[in-house]
């Protein structure tokens, strides 16, 4: 992109970051004059129809979805080739570094932030959006504590392509629903799922299943049970590991049977 300016309006101005699929820029809507984030799709993926077909679509749906912890999606095209999305610019960190800076979060934290991502995936699934890809890359946690979910309904349902692309994968292995993992289709268990394992990792300061290979996290996703938080951190109360045993069921069926009732224990949890 030799003129930074995107479709005579978007001007580029910063790489700012990248996921399995696309790259992410720091650009000035200079219509609107603010700030905004363009996530393009890498070029090998422009060439896949599938790919395409899927982003587009997903990205339209997107642009539905009003939550005040979703980060807003206000415009979706085609620029020499390659597609893109351009997106509200929220600035503030990203989940995982701050567990990886602080470890454990304090407990009231950890669920003041889970209401959060929970009443925003609840909202996504109203509309027939599942997530697929909900992990602590994706949220990002501003200054007053408020969180902001990117990639709602952007996250592409790789499939088998999810133990392969051993750079993305092995960070979104670490939250893939045991049905995931087999192979089935995204459900909003298996959105509830990968939440139960975001507030695992905010409770007690990692992810419960590390291996070397993605594909070993996958097998243990499906077979091992979940560490006891309680054993970790005994000052947690039972009502909040009950949230993370429940979420975090092998069997879907056995889950939240909704985002939103998964909310309502989370505020009754304390």
């Amino acid at each position: 992109m030799a003129s930074n300016l995107i479709a005579n309006r978007y001007e580029v101005f910063q790489h700012i970051g990248q996921g399995g699929m696309a790259d992410v820029f720091l650009a000035v809507d200079t219509i609107l004059n603010r700030q905004v984030a363009i996530k393009i799709l890498r070029s090998e993926l422009c060439t896949d129809a599938v790919s395409v077909l899927r982003f587009e679509r997903e990205a339209q749906a997107a642009t539905a979805l009003a939550h005040p912890n979703i980060v807003e999606i206000y415009d979706v095209g085609e620029y020499k080739g390659h597609h893109y999305i351009v997106m509200e610019y929220v600035s503030g960190k990203p989940l995982k570094k701050v567990i990886q800076q602080r470890g454990a979060l304090l407990t009231e934290e950890a669920i003041d932030i889970m209401k959060q991502l929970t009443a925003a995936t609840a909202e996504a699934h109203r509309r027939g959006i599942i997530h697929r890809d909900i992990k602590p890359q994706n949220v990002i946690v501003k200054s007053d504590g408020s969180i902001k979910m990117l990639d709602f309904g952007i996250a592409l349902a790789k499939g088998s392509m999810q133990l392969t692309q051993a750079n993305n994968v092995m960070g979104s292995v670490h939250y893939l629903a045991p049905e995931l993992a087999k192979g089935e289709p995204a459900t909003p268990q298996s959105d509830i799922y990968a939440l139960g394992i975001v507030l695992f990792e905010m409770l007690t300061g990692d992810v419960p299943f590390k291996a070397e290979q993605a594909v070993q996290v996958a097998l243990m996703q499906m077979h091992n049970p979940i560490p006891d938080v309680r054993s970790i951190n005994p000052e947690i109360p039972q009502p909040v590991e009950n949230i993370v045993i429940r979420a975090t069921a092998k069997n879907p069926e056995l889950r939240y049977s909704s985002c939103n009732e998964m909310l309502e224990d989370l505020r009754t949890c304390l």
